[in-house]
């Protein structure tokens, strides 16, 4: 018998390649969306769309309790602080985050999010700094300054309390930029000044997909935040090297080689058996699409 899986955010950037993967790994997907694809698509076997607004309480407990999932998986979100108006940008993740998990956790059911690395609070900070120690790791400090990134902050603590209330596993996968075969957006301008604020680093979205994968496959208990970031930044240079030229400095305890990214993915790799399989050099002239609907 198939196990079912609620992901939020299905049609969106990342949604549709996690929405894909669950289901040629054999889930039975809800995939939810503000917007219904239409009815004029067929469904793909194993995938049903539902649209819903997830700020709505109601809406997202009732969805929960139609389908009883085993899993929920979480993506629905304003992706960026710059293109809403704040409040809108908090209120809508911080709420619509609060009531999905809610409802997992009701449910029984075993609960992955998207997190962020914005959580750290250097990609959207009003003065980039350096972080405290390098490569950064799921334990530093968690300073945001913008709506986005403090709404992903509020989002892990709601799933440490669904983790502690209702008695089950939440993975916060915290990605960092994320690309797409053939649409590396981070290769079109490698000034050092446009990515420093995340230490020029990226994951593909389907090690994303990945990673919700593995996550969900483990046994674990309570709440884990799981970094999910390629091995390598995207400069074709140590990283050491460009922070130190950007920064003027670095932290005091620094062990990057070469070009290893500035985010550990040493967790998710002990923890859930995951590691990233794609990088730029390979996957920024792939042709890789995803499609939800069937031909």
């Amino acid at each position: 018998m198939s196990r079912t899986a609620i992901v939020t955010g299905g049609l969106g950037h990342a949604g549709t390649w996690v929405v894909d993967r669950l289901a040629r790994d054999g889930w039975r997907v809800v995939c939810v969306d503000l917007t219904h694809p239409g009815y004029q698509v067929a469904e793909r076997e194993g995938i049903t769309f539902r649209a819903a607004d997830l700020t709505e309480r109601a809406e997202a407990l009732d969805l929960v309790a139609e389908f009883d999932p085993d899993a929920v998986v979480h993506f629905a979100a304003y992706p960026s602080p710059t293109r809403h108006a704040d409040g809108r940008v908090f209120e809508t993740n911080a709420m619509s985050t609060y009531h999905t998990l809610v409802a997992a956790g009701r449910a029984g059911a075993k609960v992955v999010w998207a997190s962020s690395e914005s959580t750290y609070g250097f990609p959207f900070a009003r003065e980039q700094t350096l972080p405290d120690y390098l490569p950064i790791t799921e334990d530093h400090p968690l300073r945001p300054e913008d709506p986005y990134g403090t709404s992903k902050v509020v989002g892990e603590e709601v799933g440490k309390m669904v983790a502690r209330r209702y008695d089950v596993p939440v993975a916060s996968i915290r990605p960092s930029w994320i690309q797409e075969p053939g649409r590396y957006l981070c290769r079109e301008g490698r000034d050092l000044s446009d990515g420093a604020g995340n230490f020029w680093s990226y994951v593909d979205a389907r090690d994303v997909a990945g990673i919700v994968a593995a996550a969900l496959e483990t046994d674990f208990e309570g709440h884990e935040a799981f970094l999910a970031v390629a091995d390598e930044n995207y400069l074709d240079r140590p990283t050491a090297d460009a922070i130190e030229e950007y920064f003027g400095a670095l932290p005091e305890e620094c062990a990057l080689e070469g070009e290893e990214s500035a985010f550990s993915t040493e967790k998710a790799r002990d923890l859930l058996g995951w590691e990233p399989k794609h990088d730029w050099r390979t996957a920024a002239e792939e042709e890789v699409s995803v499609s939800l609907t069937a031909d």
